[in-house]
């Protein structure tokens, strides 16, 4: 399975006791979505590698988990190893929620300028998300995502309708 065609999960961050159990940061909004995984995806130096896991048990966003067939001694080499799913393992997202990568492509319409664009790309920055647009004219546009400025996400339309700050899209276009 290719990296593009999933998601992080996580990562493995230390042994956890004897018997082979690892212990893995899970990097999402809701763990417990996740609480009843069968396999994960490892992320090795020959890609992804699916492995079967034999126990689970989340404590917050720290879950412990047993590999099906990884002796403790090899458990030691998964250690700051990246976890991946496909993307078909995201839970749906109803509403003004979306993924990063489902709004790719999606035209964005401003309740005032109108349609501004396509989003080309979203940068995940610290302090909030960026949708950068490529406006018709070719010029880039940077939208801050904030629920104060995303209005709505029409999935089946393939549009965002948002509320920019006075004079942010006119920086851009002028």
């Amino acid at each position: 399975m290719k990296k593009e065609d999933c998601f992080y999960l996580g990562i493995i961050t230390k042994p956890f006791g004897y018997k082979g159990e690892l212990v893995c940061y899970f990097d999402v909004d809701d763990p417990t979505y996740y609480e009843n995984l069968d396999s994960v995806l490892i992320e090795l130096q020959t890609g992804l590698v699916p492995f079967l896991i034999e126990s689970l048990r989340l404590n917050n966003h720290n879950a412990y988990i047993k590999l099906q067939d990884v002796k403790p001694e090899d458990s030691l080499l998964l250690i700051k190893k990246e976890l991946f799913l496909p993307l078909q393992r995201l839970p749906k997202l109803t509403g003004n929620k979306f993924y990063f990568h489902e709004v790719i492509g999606f035209e964005v319409i401003d309740k005032s300028k109108g349609n501004i664009g396509k989003i080309d790309k979203i940068m995940d920055h610290p302090a909030q998300p960026i949708m950068q647009l490529i406006h018709s004219n070719g010029k880039e546009i940077l939208i801050p995502v904030i629920d104060d400025i995303v209005l709505s996400v029409g999935r089946k339309n393939k549009q965002i309708t948002i509320q920019a700050p006075e004079g942010l899209i006119d920086l851009y276009l002028e």
